[in-house]
């Protein structure tokens, strides 16, 4: 039985994915939906979440789940787990593996590599098995993020949309989770007793997002509203949508 502060988080985190979903328009009748699931909080939450919304939505759309692993990295994830999570909400799950090799060009350092390879098997797979739509786990916070990094490196005003149509082939990107703190998805995981997906990435403490992680702390300091005001200036300047 959930514990109230369970329900009330749980009622909230539905409400907020409903309204991302109504806002941006993201899942339509007989949408077939890839979710990438890392195995991470936030891909954990987007499973429960949303698997949850597509049992009780009368067969309105389905989804599959894909986990992909990287060669590259060191990784002690339990695919067991990961099914079993998938199996609660009636949802199949794929794993691939794959990797990357270096590149001599330094602007594709090795989380540019690893994150693009990971996209290409979600598309790989996306197309082969026939879905329109994948779901990532990204939530506001990473939204805003990107917004600051684009902004301070970039000299651009966007950031990763809440839905995206690709241009070359029919597919569209969805992310749910993207009107949710991660602060709640924390509170959220720890709830759930979510398993951690351990891994060891020496560019971890180096990257750019972790110094605009950084900005972010001060700047909520600054204004407990900051938040918001840039959620709002995103989406009236239609960053939000591509």
């Amino acid at each position: 039985m959930k514990t109230d502060l369970e329900c009330v988080l749980h009622r909230r985190l539905q409400k907020r994915l409903g309204q991302a979903i109504k806002t941006f328009e993201l899942i339509e009748k007989g949408d077939r939906i890839l979710l990438g699931l890392s195995g991470g909080k936030d891909s954990l939450s987007l499973l429960d979440l949303l698997g949850e919304r597509m049992l009780h939505s009368n067969g309105y759309f389905c989804v599959e789940a894909v986990h992909v692993r990287m060669k590259n990295i060191h990784y002690e994830t339990d695919v067991q787990y990961l099914k079993d999570r998938c199996n609660k909400w009636r949802i199949p799950l794929h794993v691939i593996e794959t990797g990357y090799e270096e590149d001599r060009n330094k602007k594709r350092t090795p989380c540019f590599l690893c994150s693009w390879n990971r996209r290409k098997v979600l598309f790989s797979q996306a197309q082969a098995l026939h879905f329109n739509k994948i779901a990532l786990g990204h939530h506001q916070d990473d939204i805003l993020r990107t917004a600051l990094m684009n902004l301070t490196f970039n000299g651009t005003f966007s950031t990763m949309p809440v839905r995206i149509r690709m241009r070359k082939f029919d597919m569209t990107i969805i992310r749910p989770l993207a009107m949710i703190s991660e602060a709640d998805l924390k509170r959220w995981a720890a709830l759930n007793c979510y398993q951690p997906v351990v891994k060891i990435c020496p560019f971890d403490d180096v990257s750019n997002r972790t110094h605009i992680e950084r900005v972010v702390g001060e700047m909520e300091r600054l204004n407990d509203d900051y938040r918001h005001s840039l959620w709002h200036a995103l989406h009236k300047s239609g960053a939000l949508v591509e």
